[in-house]
Order: structure tokens, then sequence, then C-alpha cells
């Protein structure tokens, strides 16, 4: 009998997957593949229930034979393990990014004489439905919230990019990209203060109040699922600082980075260029500690920003301050600096693994952007933020623009270079 193998990447069983396995008993023995969390992440999946659930729940479909893992998502473990004569799946992955693991499973199976089946796939209210269920569980808080942590334990390095408006968290939450063969994607979103308050018109000296700055992540929030990190500037007076955790932790965000900086806020790429005033090492654990206090789950991350390398007060002030947060409850280290190489990046990385293994590091490449995150990631770094690059790429663009239909008196000849508003729309999801 034939071996016909398909894999699943799902928390609930609809209509569609069950088409495939009838489809699949047809052409003989069926084996389903879960796959694994990690391959889930880089395939735009985040799972609601624990593999071992996946595993039982395929299990209970009628007509499947046996159930395995799956951990490659070019389906190389599985074929060099099974060497299935049918590999079936929907003719979803005949285009987009997809489109490139079919290629390389089709070539694969082809040199045994195996084939690739391509069902066409099922959508229809009942799908769409289930898809729109699983899509809302993964944005309620409880789940939302606990995910950076999930994503930190899975991933090599957490990637994290900005989002200001509804339509930037999802550019953040759909864009997914083709790189031999395999997919990739962002696996969060960076609610900046430089970039809400530049949206708004503001300067980023903490002028936008908490309110409107909550009103952003919500707009954010109802369109996407993926953890959200929140940039709490020096996190403000103590006394609001813990009434701001409590709410950030309620609408499921993952995480806020604080500042170790008093008075009023400066963008650190000034540096040394305007005066700027550091907190001392005892007054940013007191706080540190009063926020951790008072959060009510462990899911919720404060994450201690060390200013101490671009006010150029020196390695072992970093160091020394970052050991004292860590014992204060800090859940993370974020490290700055605004030197175009990020030698003494990697140092403090290098250091603070010395003498502490699993305390996530932070970075953000925003001035040392020469360095990949597979380099990063080799010093000990556990997130990567891209901070401000969908605010300064938008920017021009539409400056431009501007300037071009002044100058034309029209706007054909910016025409070209405009995305279709049917293209903008599609990433929009209707209810």
């Amino acid at each position: 009998m034939h071996t016909v193998y398909t894999c699943f990447c799902t928390d609930i069983i609809h209509e569609g997957h069950l088409n495939i396995i009838k489809e699949a008993m047809k052409l003989g023995r069926v084996v389903v593949g879960a796959l694994s969390d990690k391959a889930l992440l880089r395939y735009n999946k985040f799972p609601t229930v624990s593999l071992e659930e996946r595993l039982k729940l395929y299990r209970s479909i009628e007509g499947v034979s046996e159930v395995v893992v799956q951990n490659d998502m070019l389906y190389d473990d599985i074929i060099e393990s099974l060497k299935p004569d049918y590999i079936i799946h929907g003719d979803n992955w005949k285009t987009g990014p997809t489109s490139a693991i079919r290629t390389h499973v089709r070539e694969k199976v082809a040199e045994y004489g195996g084939a690739v089946v391509d069902v066409p796939y099922t959508y229809n209210e009942k799908v769409k439905k289930a898809d729109k269920l699983l899509r809302e569980k993964l944005a309620m808080p409880e789940y939302r919230r606990k995910r950076l942590k999930q994503l930190i334990d899975i991933c090599p390095i957490v990637k994290i990019i900005e989002a200001h408006s509804g339509l930037t968290g999802l550019i953040a939450e759909k864009t997914v990209v083709e790189n031999n063969g395999r997919l990739d994607q962002f696996d969060g979103m960076w609610v900046s203060s430089l970039c809400d308050s530049t949206a708004k018109g503001k300067p980023d000296i903490e002028l936008v109040d908490m309110s409107s700055r909550l009103r952003t992540i919500d707009d954010i929030m109802e369109v996407t699922t993926k953890p959200i990190i929140f940039d709490g500037d020096t996190g403000g007076l103590t006394e609001h600082f813990v009434y701001n955790i409590r709410t950030l932790e309620r609408m499921g965000v993952s995480a806020i980075i604080i500042e170790d900086k008093k008075g009023l806020k400066k963008n650190s790429l000034f540096g040394t260029e305007v005066s700027q005033t550091q907190a001392t090492i005892e007054e940013f654990c007191d706080k540190i500690s009063a926020g951790k206090r008072i959060q009510l789950t462990e899911d919720f991350m404060i994450i201690a920003r060390i200013e101490s390398l671009i006010l150029e007060q020196g390695m072992d002030d970093a160091l020394n301050r970052a050991f004292a947060y860590v014992e204060a409850g800090a859940d993370g280290i974020m490290i700055h600096s605004r030197k175009k190489s990020p030698d003494e990046i990697l140092e403090f990385c290098d250091e603070f693994r010395s003498k502490n293994k699993k305390t996530p590091i932070v970075v953000v490449p925003s001035s040392f952007n020469t360095i990949t995150e597979e380099e990063l990631a080799e010093h000990g770094v556990n997130i990567v933020i891209y901070a401000n690059q969908l605010t300064r790429s938008a920017f021009p663009s539409m400056q431009k623009t501007a300037e071009d239909i002044l100058r034309y008196h029209r706007a054909k000849e910016v025409d070209d270079r405009l995305l279709p508003i049917k293209e903008i729309i599609t990433l929009i999801d209707e209810l």
C-alpha cells in the first residue's frame, strides 16, 4: 500500500482538513504530520495548544493511520524517514511564499519516484469562521501576553518591528518572505514612543500622554495577534508606573521597556549633546521592584534599558547596573548604543553572559545596523528590535509624492510608485 503524507499546522480541524484526509485515503495509507512549534512560528502560525494536544487531535481523525512530528517546514526530515509515495496539500501553496516549499518538496520526492498531489483549497463560510475564531483566540490577552516569553524559549532570536497604527501593525503581522526555500516573518511589535509621537506630529519628550498611547495599542491589538513590547520611556513617577503596568498587563501587552534616566525625556540619539540625567541604581531598582510587585501574572515582562553607553559612563557602569536591575526583578536587559560599530554592544553581551546565562538581552541595532541577527544571537542576544524603520521609510516616500504632485499639478507622475488600493485592502480582514 502506498504511503500518503500530509502536514497539519492547525489547532482546529475543519472540513478543509477532512477533505484532505478523504482525498489521501483514496491513494493509500494516511500519515499526518504535526508541525513542531519552532517550525510553526516560521510558518506564520502560533500554537494555542501544545504539540502533545495537536498530536492527540490529529490521531482522533477517522482514516489517519499514523501521526508524526515534522520539525522541518521544508519536509526534509519526513521525506528522509518516511519516503512517502505521495505528499498531499491544499493547492493554496502553489502561489505566494509557500510555493518555494512546494517546489522543494516536488524535487525531493521526484528523486525516488514520489509525487505531490494538490487538492483544491476548501474555503467557505464554515472554514472562514473556524479560521476567524482561531485568530480571535490568538488575539485574546491571556494568549497574546505570554507569547513573548514562549518565543524567547523557542526562537534563536526574536525579531520585533515597530508599529504605530493599525495599518503598520498589519504589515508587522502579515509580512512573510521566502528565503532559500524557508519562510520568515517578524515575531512581534514595538510600540515606540518616538514613532507614536512622530505619527501624531509631536516631539518625543513624553508629550503624548498615556491615554493616547494606549489608544494606539488598542488600534494595533484590534487587528493583530502578535505580542507587543511597549516603549515606556523612563516609566515616569513610580506611583504612575505601577498603574500603567496593571493597565498594560490587563490589555495583553507582553512587556514594557523603561530606561534608567530621569527628568524631562530627551531622545537617546542625542547622547551627551544635550543634558540628560541618569537615575541612580537605587532609584531605578526601586521602580523595577515596585512594578514587579504590582503585576498579577508571570507572563508580563519588565525590561530595564541601560543608558550608560549612550551617556559615555563606561562599560563597568553598564554591567553593574545590569546585574543590579536583574537582582531587583528585571525580566530582561536592553543595552543601547549610538555608535556605528557593534563592538561595545557585543562586549557588554559577552561580559554579561559570562555571569548570567538566562536573563534575556534586548538590542536595537539602529546605528550599528550592519550586524546580522545570527551574529547577535551568537553573543547571547535574545530579542532584536527594529525600532523606527517603518516610520523612517514612510516619511521620505510621502514627502516625495507630495512634492511631485505640486511640481506636476497632477498625480500621474507618482502613480508608478504607489501601491494599488486593492493591495492595501487585502491586508485588512473583514468581519
